[in-house]
C-alpha cells in the first residue's frame, strides 16, 4: 500500500485545516481540526485514484519525503509545513 507525503496548512483556529500531496496535484482534504483532517485524507486520495481511473491514468508512484525536500518546487513548503504520511486506501491501489 503506497504512502504519499501530505502537506499539513493550519491557518488558525477559525479556519480549516488544508492538506495537499505534491505527488497528486489537484488532490487536497481539509478537516476542522487535525485530526478530522487526516482522516479525511486517505478518502481524498481514494477519490483522487478513482477519477484517475476514469480516465485510464494510475495513481502516480509516491516520492520519498527526502526526494520532495530536494525538489525545489517542493522544498520551501516541506521546510515550513507540518507533513504526514498518509495511506492511500486498498481499492486505490487496484487503480496503479
Amino acid at each position: 500500500m503506497p504512502h504519499y507525503v501530505a502537506i499539513v496548512e493550519e491557518s488558525g483556529p477559525e479556519k480549516a485545516i488544508g492538506i495537499w500531496f505534491p505527488d497528486l496535484p489537484g488532490c487536497f482534504s481539509a478537516g476542522d481540526d487535525l485530526d478530522e483532517a487526516l482522516r479525511n485524507a486517505p478518502e481524498a486520495i481514494g477519490l483522487y485514484a478513482g477519477s484517475l481511473a476514469q480516465e485510464g491514468r494510475a495513481l502516480p508512484p509516491p516520492r520519498l519525503l527526502t526526494d520532495l525536500r530536494d525538489d525545489p518546487k517542493f522544498a520551501d513548503d516541506i521546510n515550513n509545513y507540518m507533513v504526514a504520511l498518509v495511506a492511500a486506501p486498498i481499492h486505490a491501489d487496484a487503480a496503479e
